[in-house]
C-alpha cells in the first residue's frame, strides 16, 4: 500500500507542478499497453511520471546521472535523490502520478559527469568524480519535510575532509553498510583508487578507518553485513568491489586493516563496472560496461560466491538488446538493470540455480534509438516500499514507474513457471553432451554455442519446445577447440545458459 500524501505540505508546492505541467516540461501517467506507453516501448511498466531535465531550474543541467531513494520514518513519505552533473535534486514522489520538485543541493565544486548518493542514518552522501576538491558533501533528509515554497536551492549540512583533514579531491562512488554504519569512498584520490573506509557513527562527522588498496582501481563496490551461505564470514561487514577486471572480495570487520578474502574472475573481461549480490548473497551479478562490443548483446555474468574464498564464474545471461549496460540493484526474485538507450530490464531470477534467467518486464526510457552508447538511462533505484521505482535518464530526465506486472517483496506472489535447461552431461566432454529443456508453455526456441567472447560457433537446435516431455539438445563438440563454451537457449522471454566444456 502506498504511503499517504500529506496535503498541507504539498498544496503550494502543486501550485508549481500545475504552471510547470502548463508548461510543457512534466509528463504524466500513461498505461503500457500494446508495448507502448505513450513514445516509451515497455513491457509490463507503466508510466506514472517524467520530470525531464528542465524541471531542474535554475542552471538547469545538461545531464542527468546516477540517484538513489529516501523513505522518511517519520511518515513513510518517499523521495527520489537526482544526480544531476551541477548538483543534486530532491524530489517527492510519494503521490508517484504527481511528483513534486523541492530544491537542488548545488555542487560543492564544478560540474561533474559523474556524481553518486547513498543515504545512512536520514543524510544523504554525495561524491562527484572529475570535478576537483569535491569532498563528501552530506545533507539532513529531513529537512525536505519542511520546503514551503518550492523548489529552493540547499546548503550541505556538512563535508567529509577525508584523511588527516584532508578532503579526497574527488571520488566516484560512495558505498554504505547501513547495518554496520560503514562507508566506502571507491575510485577516490586516496587509498590508490581503493576502499577509503569511514565510521558514520556522527553522519555529519565522518571519521577515517581505513584503506584496501591491494587489488587495484575499485569503480564501484557493494558493501554489506554478510548473512549469505559461507559460515566462515557470517555476521562480518564485507564488501565486493569492481575493480574494471574483476570482483574483489574484502573482509571489512576490522576497517582499520581490512584483508582481502579473495578474487573473482570471468571469462573476457572489459570493464568490471558494477555488480549486485542475489538476496540470499548466493551470487553475485556483475555488469560489464563495454563487453557489448565483443558480445552481440548486453552480457551479465553471474558469480557463484557459496564459497567466498573461491568465487566461480557460474554463467552469462544475454540480454535481447545491443546496447551498453550500466548499473543493475537486485530486490527479492527480480534485477532492475538500466541499460542506458536500452531503458530499464527487470530479469526474473528464480531460476538463476538452473542457469536460467527471464527477462519479465521492460521500460525504455531513451525512445531516440537502441545503440551502444552511454546515452540514455544511467541507473535505477527499485527499493520503495510502495513499489515505485525511478530511473534517471542522462538525456530525458527522471522516470517514475510502476512495475504492474511483477510482484514485488512487499506483495508477495507465487513466482510464474520458468524455463528449466540441465546440467550437461558429460561435462566437460571429449565428444558430445546432452541437455535437455524443460518449459512451462509452448515456445519457439534457439540452442547455440557461444564461445566467450558471445560469438555463436555452433546453432544446435531452432524449433518449437513444449511443456508435454522435456527436449532433448545433443551438443556436439568435436570439432570444436578444446576450451571453455557456453550453451545459450533463447526464447521470447527468456534465456537460458549453461556452461561447456570440450577437452579434444
Amino acid at each position: 500500500m502506498r504511503p499517504a500524501s500529506r496535503p498541507a505540505r504539498l498544496a503550494p508546492a502543486l501550485v508549481l507542478l500545475t504552471l510547470l505541467v502548463a508548461a510543457g516540461p512534466a509528463q504524466a501517467q500513461t498505461s503500457c499497453v500494446g508495448g507502448t506507453a505513450g513514445t516509451y516501448a515497455c513491457e509490463g511498466v507503466d508510466l506514472l511520471a517524467n520530470l525531464p531535465r528542465s524541471t531542474f531550474t535554475p542552471d538547469a543541467p545538461t545531464r542527468n546521472n546516477d540517484l538513489w531513494g529516501w523513505t522518511d520514518p517519520q511518515d513513510g513519505s518517499e523521495y527520489a535523490l537526482v544526480g544531476l552533473n551541477n548538483g543534486t535534486a530532491f524530489v517527492d514522489v510519494t503521490d508517484p502520478m504527481t511528483p513534486v520538485y523541492l530544491g537542488k543541493l548545488p555542487t560543492a565544486t564544478s560540474t561533474a559527469t559523474w556524481r553518486d548518493i547513498k543515504t545512512y542514518a536520514d543524510h544523504a552522501f554525495i561524491v562527484a568524480d572529475g570535478a576537483g576538491a569535491h569532498g563528501v558533501q552530506i545533507f539532513d533528509l529531513t529537512r525536505l519535510r519542511d520546503v514551503q515554497s518550492p523548489p529552493v536551492v540547499f546548503t550541505a549540512d556538512a563535508n567529509y575532509n577525508g584523511v588527516s583533514g584532508n578532503r579526497p579531491n574527488s571520488s566516484h562512488n560512495i558505498v554504505i553498510d547501513t547495518e554496520a554504519g560503514l562507508a566506502a569512498l571507491v575510485g577516490s584520490d586516496d587509498c590508490a583508487g581503493g576502499l577509503h573506509l569511514a565510521d558514520l557513527t556522527d553522519p555529519v562527522s565522518p571519521t577515517f578507518q581505513g584503506c584496501y588498496s591491494g587489488s587495484g582501481y575499485t569503480h564501484d563496490a557493494q558493501c554489506l553485513t554478510y548473512s549469505g551461505p559461507d559460515p566462515d564470514y557470517a555476521g562480518r561487514p564485507i564488501c565486493a568491489g569492481f575493480n574494471t577486471d574483476r570482483v574483489v572480495f574484502v573482509d571489512v570487520s576490522d576497517p582499520t586493516n581490512p584483508t582481502l578474502i579473495s578474487e573473482g574472475f570471468y571469462p573476457s573481461p572489459s570493464y568490471t563496472h558494477q555488480g549486485w549480490f542475489t538476496e540470499d548473497q548466493r551470487y553475485v551479478l556483475v555488469d560489464d560496461e563495454i563487453d557489448d562490443f565483443i558480445s552481440a548483446t548486453t552480457r551479465t555474468i553471474v558469480l557463484d560466491v557459496e564459497d567466498l574464498d573461491n568465487p566461480d564464474f557460474a554463467f552469462a545471461y544475454f540480454g535481447p538488446l545491443e546496447v551498453t549496460d550500466h548499473n543493475l540493484y537486485v530486490r527479492g526474485q527480480y534485477a532492475f538493470l538500466s541499460n542506458y538507450e536500452g531503458g530499464l530490464r527487470i530479469v526474473d531470477l528464480s531460476g538463476i540455480d538452473s542457469g536460467t534467467l527471464v527477462e519479465v518486464a521492460s521500460f525504455d526510457t531513451y525512445p531516440q534509438g537502441n545503440a551502444e552508447s552511454y546515452n540514455g538511462q544511467w541507473s535505477n533505484y527499485p527499493y520503495f516500499e510502495s513499489g515505485t521505482i525511478i530511473a534517471n535518464d542522462r538525456d530525458n530526465g527522471l522516470f517514475v514507474l510502476e512495475a504492474s506486472g511483477i510482484a514485488l517483496p512487499s506483495e508477495p506472489a507465487a513466482p510464474a513457471a520458468a524455463p528449466v535447461l540441465s546440467a550437461p552431461v558429460p561435462n566437460p566432454s571429449s565428444g558430445r553432451s546432452a541437455v535437455t529443456l524443460t518449459v512451462p508453455e509452448p515456445v519457439e526456441i534457439v540452442a547455440e554455442v557461444l564461445d566467450l567472447q558471445g560469438r555463436r560457433v555452433a546453432l544446435v537446435y531452432e524449433g518449437p519446445a513444449t511443456p508435454a516431455a522435456p527436449l532433448a539438445l545433443t551438443v556436439d563438440g568435436r570439432d570444436l577447440p578444446s576450451g571453455l563454451y557456453l550453451l545459450r537457449v533463447t526464447g521470447p522471454r527468456f534465456t537460458a545458459t549453461r556452461r561447456l566444456s570440450f577437452v579434444q
